[in-house]
């Protein structure tokens, strides 16, 4: 996760922004900018975070 940020709370506000922004999933993001989906969610799920498919965003 190169260009990712660090920082959790970093992390969880970029993600989603993408995820509002340009991507209709998690997948899409993933698959687009080369990343694990399940190193992205265990990352943002140490900070207490979890991913909504429904709602298409971590929360």
């Amino acid at each position: 996760m190169n260009e990712l940020p660090n920082d959790p709370l970093m992390l969880f506000s970029y993600v989603n922004m993408k995820l509002r922004d340009i991507y209709d999933s998690l997948d899409a993001l993933c698959a687009d900018m080369n990343i694990s989906k399940e190193q992205l969610c265990a990352r943002l799920a140490t900070a207490g975070y979890e991913y909504s498919e429904q709602y298409n965003k971590f929360w």
